[in-house]
């Protein structure tokens, strides 16, 4: 697993573009023997192993994309890609599901039941990948799929879980204010984009705080705010970008509509005109209660398993949501950070590392996970 992880890591490629990771992961497990099907909807690598005996059939999935971030650690191994780093794990996940594999081929005589290998591209870039593997049929004929992400919050050693809702729906919005510019000094003879752009910053707040039932989770954040012009020139255009996160799908639609009540009030107040773009991303991750408590409950006798924890949902986004939209399963978090080899940094940080024994842990709690809900249900 380290040997293949610390490969696709010299090597990352950018969501929609992962051609070379997609041609490995092929080639992996076409001498394994599996069934292979390439391109699935759009990069994905979908590998099928048959037991020896009837049953059911599992799904495993994996994702593979990089971020666009210039790696800034010093390992031996760093990503050869200027400006593309595997940030977030990804390269782990991937090794992890081929070794797995390739130990459940050892097997597969005494396998009752099928284990799919979905190797999804794409996460980390809306609409994702997901959405277009179950539309080409990934989840044809598949009865429980697990997933986990290996977890940079977390000691290594450490499961983290939760029943129901575990990661937020993840949407973006653009709003583009249309002015009219001018001098500086003649304020009277502009519509400032810039003045109109920060009472929207004030207002969309005031849907969570004030619209939003404060036992419900929600967030409106701003991450960009561009007006760029010279230091005496009214800018005439402002564009403001961000994000929402939700866990109920009718909050998430419901922020949506108010957001563009209040963009059409505060422009229409300010005298200037505007566009707005909404694109509704991932779904919440929400783990069906049986699934995951029955892979939690095998996860406490894993070896190299130190604790099993509940946590609070969290409210990053994971196009796992979809699969779990069409079919039972469970998604889990897998501790990756350890100080002593400088696994400290968050996700998505130039600087971000793992505890590569995370891999084994996850890849044991998969395996045991699939072989128990097949021979259960045989």
């Amino acid at each position: 697993m380290v040997e293949i992880r610390r490969y696709l890591h010299q090597y990352p490629e950018l969501s929609f573009e992962e051609v070379k990771t997609a041609k490995y992961i092929v080639e992996y497990h076409e001498k394994l023997g599996h069934e292979i099907r390439t391109g699935v909807g759009g990069n994905g690598v979908v590998a099928t192993l048959r037991g020896g005996k009837p049953g059911q059939t599992v799904a495993l999935r994996a994702d593979f994309d990089a971020l666009p971030i210039h790696e800034e650690t010093d390992l031996p191994y760093k990503s050869t890609v200027d400006g593309v780093m595997h940030a977030c794990g990804h390269d782990s996940h991937t090794a992890t599901l081929l070794v797995l594999a390739k130990v459940l081929n050892r097997m597969k005589d005494e396998i009752e039941g099928n284990v799919i290998f979905i190797h999804q591209h794409a996460e980390e870039k809306p609409p994702g990948g997901a959405i277009g593997m179950i539309e080409d049929g990934c989840l044809d004929g598949v009865d429980v799929i697990f997933g986990q992400h290996i977890w940079s919050p977390a000691p290594v050693g450490t499961i983290e879980y939760r029943p129901g809702p575990l990661m937020a729906a993840g949407d973006a919005f653009k709003i583009t204010i249309q002015g009219s510019g001018g001098h500086g000094a003649q304020p009277h003879t502009t519509k400032d984009s810039v003045v109109i752009g920060a009472q929207l910053v004030s207002n969309l707040q005031q849907i969570v705080s004030r619209r939003i039932d404060p036992l419900d989770t929600a967030v409106i954040s701003i991450g960009s705010f561009e007006a760029v012009n010279a230091p005496n020139v009214i800018a005439d255009t402002a564009i403001l970008e961000g994000t929402v996160r939700t866990f109920k799908e009718s909050t998430r639609s419901y922020i949506a509509e108010e957001m563009e009540r209040v963009i059409k009030g505060t422009c229409l107040a300010g005298d200037v005109e505007y566009t707005y773009e909404y694109q509704k991303a991932y779904p919440a991750v929400i783990n069906p209660v049986e699934e995951i408590e029955f892979v939690m409950e095998l996860a406490k006798s894993v070896p190299g398993v130190t604790a099993v924890k509940k946590v609070e949902p969290q409210m990053g986004g994971e196009d796992f949501a979809f699969y779990l939209q069409h079919i039972k399963g469970a998604f889990f978090f897998t501790g990756g950070q350890n100080p002593e080899v400088n696994a400290i940094y968050p996700h998505h940080h130039p600087k971000f590392n793992i505890d590569e024994k995370g891999m084994l842990i996850a890849a044991k709690t998969l395996g045991v996970a699939t072989l128990t809900y097949l021979e259960k249900n045989k």
